[in-house]
């Protein structure tokens, strides 16, 4: 799927992620300051979290509760400097869970990622109109 949007219509791009996504582990690939983040924290929002949601950059992972007891999981890669690192956090644990992991900067931990994910793809162009590409991996 590739679609076009605004922020006023991201809302509608989270439900249609969550509900579309035939995974849970969703990947964000995009510039720094595309609007990764941004995304993560309408789908977190759609998913039934009420905790304030921000990027992990330096705890590298945060986790969140939904509304019905379950867990959601938000990573941010950018800031580590091989996959051992992640190893060492236990990202498998985490990625094998069955709960909602949402990846910033998967390309870090490439050769960690389950082969069961989503790709999600932010670009934007100078009118700051966003597109999305999404592909589910088997």
């Amino acid at each position: 799927m590739v679609k076009n949007y605004s922020l006023q219509e991201l809302p509608e791009i989270a439900k249609e992620i969550i509900q579309n996504c035939k995974h849970k582990i969703l990947l964000f690939y995009g510039e720094m300051g595309v609007g990764k983040t941004t995304l993560i924290k309408e789908i977190v929002k759609q998913l039934g979290v009420l905790d304030n949601v921000s990027s992990p950059t330096f705890s590298l992972v945060n986790e969140y509760h939904t509304s019905n007891s379950d867990k959601v999981y938000h990573f941010d890669f950018y800031r580590i400097d091989d996959e051992e690192e992640a190893l060492d956090m236990g990202v498998e644990e985490y990625f094998y869970s069955n709960n909602w992991c949402l990846v910033e900067w998967p390309n870090k931990v490439e050769n960690l990622l389950p082969l069961k994910s989503v790709s999600i793809t932010i670009t934007s162009d100078s009118n700051q109109v966003r597109t999305i590409t999404i592909k589910d991996n088997e």
